[in-house]
């Protein structure tokens, strides 16, 4: 399916962050003034806002145009107010051991999952394997190699945001997965949770 200009800046900003009108229109092949209208548009609409970002010397302050709440929104919530409800009420009838059960559940589901579609013999493959995995659950995975050797696992959208923001231990769940599965020592160093614009987790080869 062909994506709407709109979309496909939407989708843009999302995976690699606020952006210039400049760089949104090299990037969809249209000019930087179509790509500024467009985003003028956007931003009439709430979707977009932008910002200005101080150029690097003596130069004017740059404009960067960036997703709104509303813009995060149009990506998919895992149905994000039913969730909200539901947990909630599971804790405020049977308390927080039922909620600890059903989070161990759901890891060792995951896990076992997982452990089905990641199982290349090279941690570079597995953490390639994990990326395509999450990015079929909607979380919009990337993976790349830093000039260090440690592997980068990105992930730019949280579709489970709403049971996440509820209890902690889905997010801590997702990272004893990730350990388990790659079998390697992987830390989260960006978090949605906390106002970063993605998760992010450092994995070292073992």
């Amino acid at each position: 399916m062909r994506l709407s200009p709109a979309n496909r800046i939407l989708l843009l900003i999302k995976t690699e962050g606020p952006q210039l009108a400049a760089t949104v229109g090299s990037k969809l092949a249209i000019s930087s003034e179509a790509a500024r209208q467009q985003l003028t548009k956007m931003a009439e609409e709430g979707l977009v806002e932008a910002m200005s970002e101080s150029a690097a010397g003596r130069g004017r302050p740059r404009q960067l145009w960036n997703l709104t709440a509303a813009g995060n929104q149009t990506f998919p919530d895992g149905h994000a107010e039913l969730t909200a409800t539901i947990l909630s009420t599971l804790v405020a009838q049977l308390g927080t051991p039922a909620l600890d059960a059903v989070i161990s559940a759901r890891e060792a589901d995951t896990l076992k999952r997982y452990r089905q579609e990641v199982d290349a013999a090279d941690i570079q493959s597995r953490v390639r394997q994990l990326a395509a995995v999450r990015s079929s659950e909607g979380y919009m995975a990337d993976c790349w190699e830093e000039a260090d050797g440690s592997l980068l696992l990105v992930e730019n959208h949280c579709p489970i945001c709403a049971a996440a923001s509820i209890c902690a231990g889905f997010c801590r769940s997702e990272l004893e997965t990730f350990r388990a599965v790659l079998g390697a020592k992987v830390e989260r160093e960006e978090h949605i949770l906390l106002g970063a614009r993605r998760c992010a987790y450092r994995i070292t080869p073992p």
